[in-house]
């Protein structure tokens, strides 16, 4: 058994009256925001799930071997268990069910060219295109740069083979574009000339390059769909999947597309105000049974990464807990109660993002305030390449 270090949580400091505090330094130089407007009644503010993180904690590469990242152990009290993933068949029990989401990340960072347009004329307009969203079999929705030179009906050509047209312009940035191909052809020829989508946070660091193919995706991705990874499922290795088996815990897959707007802060002032965008995904029916029979028994639900965690929560929403196909744009904030998930595995979120909010609404925002402080004073990583967490429901 690797040794392990354990930290206490008792880092908090205490505000009176309906003071607001701007920002509160905890263990490690940590700073979070934290209001004290009557225990949060009048409305769930965005700056209550604000922090500040050091450029230097943003993991720039993935951990090799991949099972070797850290593992932050969040119980509902007591102390925090420093592991590492390969320590995850230790921390589980025969029986458990881990939910893995399948998706394959595509190439969908693309470059095109906007040729002069008919009236006007000019020079050829370079455009980086990242798409975010499938609208049909042809089109997707997709972050253009620079998109203040592109208008509605202007022409793109990506490559010999492919060209699109914009056939609607939104805000930020978002067009929507209607490709020359389609299905299988249009899924080939992205993947050929596309380049792998990393988030924003280190493409303004870095370039992309051949090790992201591979690094930027689970060992277990079968259907092509993301443009974003499930970050969480990046950490396993065969050689972890056959010893979880091996301990009895039970390992099922669904399929979650993950979109862009998973990078995307909160902006606006109320939680309450902020509108998700919705992401497809497919929950076997197979799949749902099983996990049905397993919380009948129970046998804990651990979902590896928010997007399977969402997916499940969704399948639930009706009341029966079942198999699904379609889109969701569930938004789980503190307050949410839990239907199917008892623990989580996944990585340390960006401030103001709907993810950390979601695993306060697991965990408990103060708890996990504590732990994101912890993580910081004991050389922890965040974000998609960084380490990871096992946490369990609050009591």
């Amino acid at each position: 058994m690797p040794s392990r270090k354990v930290s206490r949580p008792d880092i908090w400091v205490k505000l009176s009256g309906r003071q607001f505090a701007k920002s509160i330094i905890v263990q490690g130089g940590f700073h979070f925001a934290l209001s004290t407007l009557r225990g949060e009644d009048m409305g769930l503010r965005t700056e209550l799930f604000d922090f500040h993180l050091p450029d230097e904690r943003i993991a720039l590469r993935p951990c090799s071997p991949r099972d070797h990242a850290k593992l932050l152990h969040v119980m509902p009290r007591g102390r925090f268990g420093d592991w590492h993933v390969y320590d995850l068949p230790d921390l589980l029990r025969e029986g458990d069910i881990l939910v893995l989401n399948d998706t394959r990340v595509l190439p969908a960072a693309l470059t095109a060219i906007r040729p002069p347009r008919p009236v006007g004329g000019g020079a050829d307009v370079p455009v980086t295109i990242n798409l975010h969203k499938p609208v049909n079999a042809h089109a997707w929705r997709a972050f253009a740069k620079p998109a203040k030179r592109l208008r509605t009906e202007d022409a793109l050509i990506f490559s010999d083979k492919l060209t699109a047209r914009v056939s609607d312009k939104g805000d930020g940035g978002d067009i929507q574009l209607e490709f020359s191909l389609s299905d299988h052809a249009l899924t080939g020829e992205i993947n050929r000339i596309g380049d792998i989508p990393l988030p924003p946070y280190i493409v303004r660091r870095r370039k992309t390059d051949a090790r992201d193919v591979r690094d930027y995706q689970t060992v277990y991705a079968r259907e092509a769909g993301s443009v974003a990874a499930p970050t969480a499922g990046l950490h396993f290795t065969p050689g972890l999947l056959g010893h979880l088996k091996k301990r009895g815990i039970n390992i099922h897959h669904l399929t979650l597309h993950v979109g862009a707007a998973t990078f995307l802060p909160v902006k606006s002032g109320n939680v309450s105000d902020h509108k998700m965008h919705s992401e497809w995904f497919t929950l076997p029916a197979k799949v749902a049974e099983q996990i049905s029979t397993a919380k009948s028994r129970g046998h804990r639900i651990i979902a590896v990464g928010t997007t399977a965690l969402r997916a499940l929560e969704s399948a639930a929403q009706s009341g029966q807990f079942k198999a699904r196909t379609g889109e969701t744009d569930i938004f789980i904030t503190p307050g949410y109660q839990f239907k199917i998930i008892d623990g989580l595995m996944t990585n340390f979120h960006l401030p103001r993002s709907t993810l950390f909010m979601l695993v306060c609404a697991l965990a408990g925002r103060k708890r996990m305030q504590a732990a994101y402080a912890h993580a910081l004073g004991n050389d922890y990583r965040f974000y998609s390449y960084g380490d990871s967490s096992l946490l369990w429901k609050a009591d």
